[in-house]
């Protein structure tokens, strides 16, 4: 019985390779008769630019069978085998980490960055062309982390197709970083002797200029800042046209009639912005928009209000 079985199965392994036929890779969009004539010589006489099919997406197969293709000989008057068929797929080949890091420094443009692939999309992608844009790049949490971010690229292919791939990547560089010279204290502007430009490796700063001394220099610090940390934009705020116990001038308006009179800050703020401020006669508070240094006029709910 067991040798029986085993030559039955013999027998249908013939039959099952020639199922399992092997479609041909493409790169191309478009299946033309050519294509065909390569895996089946019986379509020779058909025109070679002659479309018949379109490629369908990475991953997924175009086969002609017989029915098909008798159908195809028929209109060119040609004989085929009662078994033919045809079998085509895109071409697919692994993601190669050396040409995913050559498309990611060409996207850098900086010359002396080093590049460390942490991890990549596994998947087999298209033959194409490998671009990874700045756009896609990912941002660490704060410029010293050095844990992998996330870039997303795209393999080209055929008419302009584009396959999605990832790799998480370590980038370090060399670039222009401003410094406390010394402790910033949170509230006082900042001036120009207190900073200085450093050089340091880490991740770059990309489509955007890098920090200069003159885009902190009147910034107020939100925290204290010690000496020799690197500023950001994230610490540090305009100065306040009015801080907290200012003497203020107010401008209090009732249609053509003008008003002015000193009073005392309670709170800080920036043209434009509401402030609380304290009538110095009167004692009482009341709300001002500022408008300018030390300066503010009364909103008209607060002119209701006294």
């Amino acid at each position: 019985m067991r040798l029986r079985t085993v030559l039955w199965l013999g027998a249908l392994a013939p039959l099952a390779l020639a199922e399992a036929q092997v479609c041909k890779p493409m790169q191309a969009d478009r299946i033309l008769a050519r294509d065909l004539a390569a895996v089946l010589p019986d379509f020779a006489r058909i025109p070679p630019d002659t479309w018949l099919a379109n490629m369908p997406p990475p991953g997924s197969q175009r086969t002609f069978h017989h029915a098909e293709l008798l159908s195809l000989a028929e209109r060119y008057s040609l004989r085929i085998s009662p078994d033919a068929s045809a079998c085509f797929e895109r071409a697919m080949e692994p993601l190669d980490r050396q040409r995913v890091l050559d498309a990611m420094r060409t996207a850098l443009q900086i010359p002396d960055a080093h590049i460390e692939l942490a991890e990549t999309s596994l998947y087999p992608v298209p033959v194409g062309r490998i671009e990874f844009g700045l756009a896609r790049l990912g941002r660490p949490a704060s410029p010293d982390q050095r844990a992998p971010v996330l870039w997303r690229g795209d393999v080209v292919y055929g008419e302009n197709h584009r396959f999605e791939i990832w790799a998480r990547v370590r980038i370090l560089a060399h670039r222009s970083r401003v410094k406390a010279a010394e402790e910033l204290k949170p509230g006082r502007p900042i001036e120009r002797w207190q900073l200085r430009v450093e050089m340091d490796e880490g991740f770059p700063l990309v489509q955007q200029p890098a920090p200069t001394m003159e885009q902190f220099v009147g910034m107020v610090p939100l925290r204290p800042i010690a000496a020799g940390a690197a500023l950001l934009p994230t610490l540090v705020s305009p100065r306040n046209d009015v801080n907290r116990g200012d003497l203020v001038e107010i401008e209090v308006r009732s249609g053509a009639a003008r008003l002015v009179l000193t009073a005392r800050a309670e709170s800080g703020g920036r043209d434009g912005e509401t402030i609380m401020v304290r009538n110095l006669g009167s004692n009482r508070v009341f709300a001002a928009q500022v408008a300018g240094k030390d300066k503010a006029i009364v909103l008209t709910d607060a002119l209701k209000a006294e």
